[in-house]
């Protein structure tokens, strides 16, 4: 058993950590609140960053200095029945309910779509969230190789596929900053901040808290 782990051992978790995070929200809401801020984007970016990543790691270090095993250890804090209403509306919200239908959508639309015909969209979005989910279960169903699935062969991929993005909108924009619609004229700060819940990360942080916590115990740390 050791204590502390290695660097690469750290970059392996953080990166994992940002493809846990990184679902359709975190590609779709940035970008349109970008576009509807119009020439406020800083102020109204600001406060997408507060709800969308400072709630996010909060949540993080919470589940991780409570020392609770999961969710419902910890809820149980308040009360047990409590604990399991939490739980359960939680994961729905953050699985059936909401993320996981918008998580393949946004992947169907976004890669597969475009190259589908209009007459085949509905079984083209079939197909595709039958194999999509087939794969997500895979990984779910070794959570013991989450960190080399994730961290070491998905992540890298997707930070390399963001940067190309980015250095593409700066290279290359699809046109000039627009004047902000309404609702960013006035409170973009206030507007970015409510927008930044969409993401739900800060909800999904207390389940990923204890895939990172099971993960670093899986190297052999204790304390």
């Amino acid at each position: 058993m050791k204590e502390k782990l290695s660097f690469s051992s750290y970059t392996v978790i953080g990166v994992m950590l940002f493809a846990l995070f990184f679902g359709a929200g975190n590609l779709i809401f940035p970008a349109q609140l970008g576009q509807n801020a119009g020439t406020n984007m800083w102020p109204a970016i600001i406060g997408f960053l507060i709800t969308g990543v400072g709630l996010p790691l909060l949540g993080i270090l919470a589940m991780s200095i409570s020392g609770s095993n999961n969710l419902q250890e910890l809820a149980s804090r308040i009360h047990p029945l409590y604990a399991t209403i939490f739980t359960s509306m939680l994961y729905l919200t953050i699985g059936p309910f909401f993320a996981a239908p918008r998580t393949g959508t946004v992947a169907y639309d976004v890669g597969i779509s475009p190259f589908v015909g209009e007459s085949y969209q509905q079984v083209g979005l079939l197909i595709f969230t039958l194999l999509f989910f087939a794969i997500t279960l895979w990984f779910s169903l070794n959570p013991a190789k989450i960190v080399d699935n994730v961290g070491r062969i998905l992540a890298p991929g997707i930070v390399i596929l963001i940067v190309v993005l980015l250095a593409m909108v700066v290279i290359k924009p699809m046109g000039v900053t627009e004047p902000p619609e309404e609702g960013y004229r006035s409170g973009a700060f206030i507007q970015g901040f409510l927008e930044g819940y969409n993401t739900m990360d800060a909800l999904a942080s207390l389940v990923f808290g204890i895939i990172v916590i099971k993960a670093i115990r899986a190297m052999g740390v204790t304390v």
